[in-house]
């Protein structure tokens, strides 16, 4: 499988100024590098700034092909940085509802737990409503967010495109690492998150593994600070199933 996702200097040499992938990435990077503006995502920053992120951009939007890609990019994102996480530009369309954008979210992500060959790590639970599951891929779990163009107040998590970003669970145990480091980072997102949106921090951003937490909530946040729910127990709750009917039909 050839490597498709770019590292920040490979992006302005694979596509041309007036591409979609080029007009996007100029406003991420924009995003990214505000001083005036901080981005509220202090690890995304970090993870710019010191060249960690890889880019994919996907036109059409084909999920075979975001698992295969995603497949390489945890084979080798250890070796990408402490910060890494694999940011996924989609070709813009027409802006849909939330409501639409959070659909097609969770059906992605119960798309890829269809297609992947490894098996769900022995530590992460597979229901999702348990204050200790995270998607999984390849074997990695991964804390995923979501931003689309129909974000108004949630200028955090908006987007010109369907957007996606996979960020290691690796990545936040390394930052994470003691309970001093812990708040002051949440304190500095919480610090930004209040000026750069037009609405206040969502309740349902927390530490991973807390008792009252749930990290599938905090993939994708609406504009109100509602709680959007989850249209699975667990995903790809038939690939077991489908696979003996294979494995019997052959």
């Amino acid at each position: 499988m050839s490597r498709l996702y770019l590292r920040k200097n490979e992006v302005g040499s694979n596509y041309p100024v007036s591409s979609w992938q080029s007009v996007l990435f100029s406003e991420f990077e924009a995003q990214m590098s505000s001083e005036a503006r901080p981005f509220p995502c202090v690890f995304g920053v970090a993870g710019y700034r010191k060249d960690q992120l890889r880019y994919l951009f996907l036109d059409p939007f084909d999920v075979e092909a975001l698992g295969a890609q995603l497949a390489l990019f945890v084979s080798e994102c250890r070796s990408h940085g402490p910060n890494t996480s694999l940011v996924v530009f989609t070709r813009p369309r027409p802006v849909q509802t939330l409501e639409a954008y959070h659909k097609k979210f969770w059906l992605m992500l119960d798309q890829l737990a269809r297609i992947d060959k490894s098996p769900w790590p022995a530590e992460i639970p597979e229901q999702i409503d348990h204050p200790m599951w995270e998607f999984s891929y390849a074997g990695e779990p991964i804390f995923v967010v979501c931003s689309t163009p129909a974000h108004v107040m949630r200028q955090s998590r908006r987007a010109s495109s369907f957007m996606l970003t996979f960020q290691p669970r690796w990545v936040f145990e390394k930052i994470l690492g003691s309970e001093k480091t812990a708040v002051a980072a949440f304190a500095e997102v919480r610090k930004r998150l209040i000026p750069y949106d037009s609405t206040s921090p969502s309740p349902l951003l927390g530490r991973y593994g807390a008792h009252d937490g749930r990290e599938h909530q905090q993939y994708f946040l609406h504009d109100e600070n509602d709680a959007a729910g989850c249209p699975f127990a667990k995903l790809a709750q038939n690939k077991a199933s489908q696979s003996e009917g294979t494995e019997q039909a052959a």
